[in-house]
């Protein structure tokens, strides 16, 4: 089991950036796969980029491939989405998730969540 705490959303216009945080403690593995997925009002939850926490491999949405960048600090416990280029297409709640060892793209294989955090992209 692994707490995660999102961080890092708020207001930003088109264009502009924004870098988020997640925190996690409490994994019972070293090796676990990361993830950031997104949810819009009315839409379901939707993949967004992942890693493996070595950081070896990543994999991204087509939607923010070139855009966004995922990330960790493991001496920090942290994994980062560093987003640019932002669009309001991009405004969603963001959510952290963890799930042992492999990546997944799909919300039902992952474990563990954090309680997500608002991202708004005005135009």
């Amino acid at each position: 089991q692994v707490q995660l705490v999102e961080s890092g959303g708020g207001l930003v216009q088109a264009g502009g950036s924004l870098r988020l945080s997640c925190a996690a403690s409490g994994r019972a593995t070293s090796d676990y796969a990361m993830a950031w997925f997104r949810q819009a009002p009315g839409t379901e939850r939707e993949f967004v980029a992942a890693l493996n926490w070595r950081g070896i491999t990543t994999l991204y949405a087509d939607s923010v491939k070139g855009r966004f960048t995922i990330s960790r600090d493991a001496a920090r416990s942290t994994v980062y989405l560093h987003m640019n280029s932002l669009r309001p297409e991009d405004t969603a709640v963001y959510y952290c998730a963890a799930r042992p060892y492999y990546i997944m793209t799909m919300k039902s294989q992952y474990e563990d969540w954090g309680p997500g955090t608002q991202v708004t992209v005005s135009s």
